[in-house]
């Protein structure tokens, strides 16, 4: 029997067990029964099931904001913990610090820098003192130098005892609430950006204001577009911000004033950066040679200004685009708005935020007005219960009884004709609670004023229940109080790029290789085949930048564009080697001759799209395929005229001159094969020269030339003339017009 055919009983023991070991449907089935019995710890299960844990931690717990108030952990317990030391007056920070780490065990470092940055956004915390800038970047002071209290705004839209959930802190010695009641969605307005473990989240802070008024909007059923807005300012693209959705972007630019030709003036600076840091990228941008300046200056204090003076070669309007393109005066923004709902992270968009917030609110507020309801009703209960217990002398009632049973059972008796004025039975706490009246009060007992009472009960009861039947108008009566009470002094200020019909619009694209300054200059040995910026002794061929392409057209008819570099290899004697602009218009004339067929071809063409690094022939490559006359020229409008010398050797051949003027062809593409010129054998190929440089003894060539133009075109300029032993061609002598090289 061979030993393929060997059954589990032949094999040994040992090699048994590690088939098992290494099977799936082992591991899968056998393994989890062997473990399910094993006393063993295995790695990779604690492994498993603590990474899950502290994963779920720092997502619920830590990093990201809870849908329903729009805080994180660590700001809802400073929160809380201030409204504990809220008494109107400041309280230092060291001191609300010390009191929130009965909530928040992760010390006090922590605690201070999410206060700070509550602080600074303006809305929830009133500071006093030095809390740092937005603007410049400058740290706070110390926690015991500094003080904060409560906004009135954050009073009136966060707390709400009654209606919040509370949970034990983490020592369970105090209690803390799951969420604040907030009835306003401080998400969107003051921003949230945390990393959790495999998610993020990054919400851009919006106005006030129109968060109040999408919130409005979102209640009527009408369309809702909120755009950020940013403290910093500046000028936002918001084209693709797609409702603040996952996926979206907003581009946010610097202002620049230009104060004279040669200085500029920044007054806003894009969110997410400092005046420190805008500086940084700009002295940056100027060293790697991106763009030219000579001095910057920061006299940044309570407003942005920052001076960017420029060398007398540079005009200020054409460094702005560079600014934009090199620097961070321009910077892209991913929103993506992940959010803690129903205890998971949840990826919504800014529209659903406003969505969820303005029917929360509502929910919150009519929570709240039931609440109420219940609160006058009982109110109204317990004032007539008092009036008729006084009026109708039912406390007399109780004097013959000697038991508190038999008290009970007399007021009882005695409010009995009136039970159907009231809405609810009447219970023994009520009774207990008439007892506790003291006679100073019954003696003193005006009923007039009790029945004015009663009154301004039952009138508040009906504008309650007034609210609650039209719970939609009552919330946006709401919101537009909180626009009136707290949206003074609350406008945009990031201004929207919008076009001249009032629609946003997108910023300008720049092209980041035509804004570089051109501080490199191209060279080339043509003797070993190398260019670059970096060959300073070689002929130099025309200023560029690193961030530049380069265009080469061998020799052999092979075209390619390579990305510049400080030596690299192009090969010896290229026809042409020159910066390659994509939205260049330059128009090629060629003559060439087809290896295959011996004919000469013209061809007139644009290099149109191609690839880097990818090899474009200009014609079929043949061993005896050879470029006669190559031209370049900056427009379609220009062409060459040249003339066509046939080997004088043919006898049979009349005509030894041929002229030809690209004109007469029209433009195409690189690929084309062109127009056939001649199928005898050529001598050379040259520029045409003007009517007015032909004399009477060259009257053939004046017979030739300009034939159909009314008007003679100007001189054609040839630049280089490549002998044979340059171009490597034993017979022909090729003529090449480098015009604009």
């Amino acid at each position: 029997m061979s030993q393929d055919d060997n059954t589990e009983e032949d094999i040994p023991e040992e090699e048994v067990v590690s088939k098992k070991r290494f099977d799936p449907e082992s591991l899968l089935s056998s393994d989890v029964e062997d473990r399910e019995n094993d006393d063993a710890i295995y790695v990779d299960d604690m492994y498993g099931d603590w990474f899950l844990d502290y994963a779920s931690y720092v997502i619920l717990e830590r990093a990201v904001p809870h849908s329903d108030d729009g805080l994180k952990p660590v700001q809802r317990r400073i929160l809380h913990s201030m409204r504990e030391l809220e008494d109107g007056r400041y309280n230092k920070v060291a001191n609300v610090i010390g009191n929130t780490m009965k909530y928040h065990p992760h010390g006090d470092a922590s605690i201070g820098d999410a206060m700070i940055q509550l602080g600074q956004k303006d809305l929830l915390i009133d500071t006093q003192g030095n809390w740092g800038n937005l603007l410049t970047g400058d740290s706070a002071a110390a926690p015991r130098y500094i003080e904060a209290r409560l906004t009135p705004f954050a009073l009136e839209v966060i707390f709400s005892p009654k209606v919040t959930t509370w949970a034990s802190s983490y020592d369970g010695r105090n209690k803390e609430p799951v969420t604040f009641p907030v009835k306003f969605p401080l998400l969107l307005a003051q921003g949230a950006e945390g990393i959790a473990v495999g998610l993020s989240t990054k919400i851009l802070p919006h106005n006030f204001n129109e968060i109040l008024e999408s919130l409005i909007n979102s209640l009527r059923k009408k369309p809702i577009n909120l755009l950020p807005d940013f403290p910093q300012g500046g000028i936002a693209d918001c084209t693709d911000y797609n409702g603040g959705a996952r996926g979206g972007r907003v581009r946010v630019r610097a202002r620049i004033e230009k104060i004279k030709k040669n200085l500029l003036k920044i007054t806003e600076i894009p969110f997410g950066t400092t005046t420190t840091s805008l500086i940084d990228s700009i002295l940056s941008a100027n060293e790697k040679s991106k763009i030219k300046i000579s001095k910057i200056e920061d006299n940044t204090a309570e407003l942005v200004e920052i001076l960017i003076h420029l060398p007398s070669t540079v005009a200020a309007d054409d460094i702005m685009p560079a600014l934009y393109a090199f620097t961070d005066c321009e910077v892209s923004l991913a929103p993506n708005a992940c959010v803690i709902q129903n205890n998971h992270p949840q990826f919504l968009s800014v529209n659903d935020i406003i969505k969820s917030a303005a029917f929360l609110t509502r929910d919150l507020l009519q929570q709240e007005l039931e609440i109420k309801l219940g609160e006058l009703q009982e109110k109204w209960h317990f004032a007539s219960l008092e009036k008729i217990f006084i009026e109708k002398r039912i406390y007399r009632d109780i004097e013959k009884e000697e038991t508190w049973e038999g008290v009970i059972a007399a007021v009882d008796k005695g409010l009995k004709p009136y039970l159907k004025m009231f809405h609810r039975e009447i219970t023994e706490d009520d009774i207990l609670k008439l007892l506790e009246i003291k006679i100073k009060r019954i003696s003193k007992f005006d009923s007039f004023r009790a029945d004015e009472l009663i009154k301004g009960f039952e009138d508040e009861i009906e504008e309650v229940k007034g609210h609650l039947s039209q719970m939609t108008r009552y919330t946006i009566r709401y919101f537009k109080e909180l626009i009136k009470k707290y949206g003074k002094g609350r406008e945009r200020k990031t201004e929207l790029s919008i076009d001249e019909n009032g629609e946003l619009s997108a910023f300008d694209k720049i092209v980041a290789s035509k804004v570089v300054v051109a501080s490199e200059t191209l060279f080339i040995n043509r003797k070993d085949g190398f260019a670059g910026y970096g060959l300073k002794k070689d002929e130099a061929i025309e200023k560029c930048s690193d961030l530049d392409d380069v265009l080469v057209i061998g020799k052999n008819g092979v075209m390619k564009v390579m990305k510049i570099a400080d030596k690299m290899f192009v090969g010896k004697n290229p026809i042409r080697i020159a910066v390659f602009r994509r939205d260049d218009q330059k128009v090629y004339n060629m003559v060439y001759r087809d290896g295959a067929s011996g004919r000469l071809y013209a061809k007139k063409f644009k290099i149109g799209g191609i690839t880097r690094d990818k090899e474009y022939p200009l014609f079929k490559v043949h061993s005896k395929s050879r470029i006669f006359y190559f031209a370049v020229h900056d427009s379609e409008k220009k062409n060459s005229r040249i003339l066509v010398h046939i080997d004088p050797d043919l006898k049979r051949v009349r005509d030894k001159v041929i002229e030809f003027d690209f004109s007469w062809i029209e433009l195409q593409g690189r690929s084309v094969k062109g127009s056939t010129l001649t199928a005898h054998k050529i001598d050379r190929v040259i520029n045409a020269p003007k009517t007015d440089e032909i004399t009477e003894e060259n009257p053939s060539e004046e017979k030739k030339s300009n034939k159909t133009e009314s008007e003679p075109e100007k001189k054609i300029q040839t630049d280089k003339t490549v002998t044979p032993s340059q171009n490597g061609i034993k017979k022909d002598q090729v003529t090449f017009d480098f015009d604009n090289n």
